[in-house]
């Protein structure tokens, strides 16, 4: 899908699978120690909400786990992350602690999930749309894979509105993107323009989150009007990592 918006041509060009795999690779290790507490409030609150749904939850770009300990354990989640150095921390978290409520991890593309359509209450991304190669076809496939009724829960950095800081923060952004993994420079509009041309999305929920409103929480219903959507082709190395 070509989007005529700037800011698309801009992230095709800032990130790509490739550098993104290479970029969570040398990230596994460390991840937990240096981001743990920084996107711990967020985590939580997507895990609280989503723990409320009455269905399947899906969890993408899980990363190492670290919010799969928040979701009641009743809960029913399915995990995915394309970085399989992540995964298998997360796998290894999984077992540890005993984690009943997630029936399964596997490496998987946000932007070609190889799930049916409508198969979950609610999907959950936290941290997830800044790495994402095009965040349009990302959100699309997580329409495409919750049920009528059921939410899409985010979180995300979201930059500011002021004219300066956002120009400082694209021109950073386009030089340590593919180093870093994720954008620094990361409008609303990316999200807010997406939900004003899906007549099937509502948004209901958007707010600041600590630490110090860096990150915004935006939860979006799929209408229960609304029909499916036309399924994407599954990517071809789509494979289970562990299950609970």
């Amino acid at each position: 899908m070509t989007d005529a918006r700037p800011g698309f041509r801009i992230f095709a060009h800032a990130l790509d699978r490739t550098a993104i795999e290479a970029a969570y690779a040398r990230w596994a290790p460390v991840y937990d120690l240096i981001f743990s507490n920084l996107l711990g409030p967020g985590r939580i609150a997507v895990a609280a909400i989503a723990s409320r749904a009455d269905g399947r939850i899906l969890d993408v770009g899980v990363g190492t786990g670290l919010e799969l300990p928040m979701f009641r354990p009743g809960a029913r989640v399915v995990a995915v992350d394309l970085s399989e150095p992540m995964l298998k921390r997360a796998a290894v978290r999984i077992g540890r602690q005993r984690l009943a409520q997630v029936l399964g991890l596997a490496r998987m593309d946000a932007s070609r999930l190889a799930f049916p359509d409508a198969s979950f209450a609610c999907v959950v991304a936290p941290y997830l749309l800044t790495v994402a190669p095009s965040p349009e076809d990302t959100l699309d496939e997580f329409a495409r894979v919750v049920r009528p009724g059921g939410e899409i829960v985010l979180v995300n950095h979201v930059s500011s509105p002021d004219w300066p800081l956002s120009t400082l923060e694209s021109f950073i952004g386009e030089r340590v993107a593919s180093l870093l993994g994720w954008r620094v420079h990361f409008p609303w509009s990316i999200i807010g323009d997406w939900i004003d041309a899906r007549p099937d999305m509502r948004l209901i929920d958007r707010r600041v989150l600590p630490p110090m409103g860096l990150f915004t929480l935006t939860r979006v219903e799929r209408l229960a009007s609304s029909g499916d959507g036309a399924r994407r082709p599954v990517d071809g190395d789509v494979r289970p990592i562990a299950h609970a």
